[in-house]
């Protein structure tokens, strides 16, 4: 007799998989980097694939200059997401592909291993969530930052060598081009250089220059735009003369990359004479001249470090800070501080019609917001997240409790400017008009 047993109904227990994400980076923009990254990529999309027990938590892949820094756009992303749980697991191939940086790597590591989340780094075969993983991890990045420190020491000397033989290694500027060290003109270049130091000294200023060249649609070296900036800095340069004058400029460190002026920290290079000028030596003081007669008629130069306002006041027109400068019509009145959209400043009206902000005002409307004359920039970012201009003789203050208030402004005449002083200046001008015109 067959004995038949009735089995019941059980419920499947779902495999919880691990949401894996892979971190991809290369060093430079050429094509063979490129090409490595786009292997990285098609790796980790099967190497992560693969596994039954894994989910594809996404590929972030950096095409970032050095490894030394924290503005990698996509490593930020991933950060982010690891702060979000929606990662349990990062790969990526070595140490230095996520950082050569000691400090950053262990912050991050530190930081994801606080949120439960592992990195495994493929070539050293370390797991930041085992018991070693921290101890190995700082010894290979500390040989990690070394090497790039070796390396970078290595590329100074490279460079100091060329100055030494009065050789330049780069060439950012228009007009020329770099061949073995050597500057060569280029025809159709150096004549915009010439008219521009022809219509400054005719008298246009640098704003009026730019916007010259931009409706003429002349293109920049750098295929970006013309500005006050630019117009300024071709005006400064030695380089139109014919001579160089070598390391002017060096890089603080191997981390930051920041580049410093040399202020006498290293030796710099003068050499005359070393190719052919595009400018006369003649033409060139002449327009050092104007430019210092320009700044003492009319005082125009930014403020020192961050001010009360700094990084607050957000132009509602194009999106960009004003920043803080000093500004005078003439010899007749006092310099005085005002906050100007960078892009207004640098491009002109036509690219953005933001007025400038007298500080005076944005103190006194500040204190009226706050409800005391008693405040400093740290009291005021503590209640301000930032001051919005969406139109002339309009702010708004956006609080850090989520709301706004609206305040308007208007710019006092330029008569309740005047002082005693300059009101009987003008008075004794005015009559000597009229004596001179009641005269036979």
């Amino acid at each position: 007799m067959i004995k038949i047993t009735k089995l019941e109904k059980t419920a499947l227990t779902p495999v919880q998989r691990k949401r894996v994400a892979a971190y991809a980076r290369v060093s430079s923009g050429k094509d063979a980097q490129l090409h490595s990254l786009s292997a990285q990529i098609s790796y980790y999309n099967n190497y992560i694939g693969s596994r039954g027990d894994w989910q594809l938590a996404g590929i972030y892949a950096d095409e970032a200059m050095t490894g030394t820094k924290d503005t990698r756009p996509q490593f930020q992303r991933m950060l982010a997401d690891c702060r979000d749980k929606r990662i349990d697991m990062v790969i990526t191939k070595s140490v230095t592909r996520l950082a050569r940086n000691t400090l950053t790597l262990l912050e991050t590591a530190r930081e994801l291993k606080s949120l439960g989340i592992d990195i495994f780094f493929e070539k050293e075969n370390i797991h930041t969530m085992s018991m070693e993983g921290e101890l190995m991890l700082t010894l290979l990045a500390s040989f990690a930052q070394e090497e790039s420190r070796s390396v970078s020491e290595n590329q100074k000397w490279r460079i100091r060598k060329k100055f030494e033989q009065g050789l330049s290694t780069t060439c950012n500027i228009l007009g020329y081009r770099l061949e073995n060290g050597v500057f060569y003109i280029i025809p159709e270049e150096a004549e915009i250089v010439r008219r521009i130091y022809d219509d400054y000294l005719s008298g246009m200023g640098l704003s009026a220059i730019a916007k010259k060249l931009r409706r003429m649609g002349v293109p920049t070296k750098r295929n970006s735009e013309w500005s006050r900036n630019s117009i300024y800095h071709i005006l400064r340069q030695e380089k139109y003369t014919g001579s160089l004058l070598l390391q002017t400029t060096y890089r603080k460190d191997h981390i930051s990359k920041k580049q410093m002026k040399n202020h006498g920290e290293l030796p710099m290079y003068y050499v005359a004479d070393s190719h052919e000028a595009i400018i006369d030596r003649e033409t060139f003081e002449r327009v050092q001249q104007e430019i210092a007669r320009r700044r003492e008629v009319c005082d125009y130069r930014p403020a020192a470090g961050p001010h009360l306002f700094t990084s607050l006041v957000l132009c509602g027109c194009c999106g960009r800070h004003f920043y803080r400068k000093y500004t005078a019509s003439g010899k007749k009145y006092a310099r005085k501080p005002v906050w100007i959209c960078k892009t207004a400043m640098n491009y002109g009206k036509d690219a953005c019609p933001a007025q400038r902000i007298p500080e005076n005002i944005l103190i006194a409307r500040t204190s009226e917001i706050l409800g005391t004359a008693d405040w400093d920039r740290e009291k005021l970012m503590e209640a301000v997240v930032e001051i919005q201009v969406p139109e002339h003789n309009h702010l708004v203050y956006v609080f850090r409790d989520g709301h706004k208030q609206d305040v308007f402004w208007r710019n006092p005449s330029r008569s309740e400017s005047w002082t005693e002083e300059m009101r009987q200046k003008a008075r004794e001008h005015q009559l000597k008009i009229i004596e001179e015109r009641r005269k036979p």
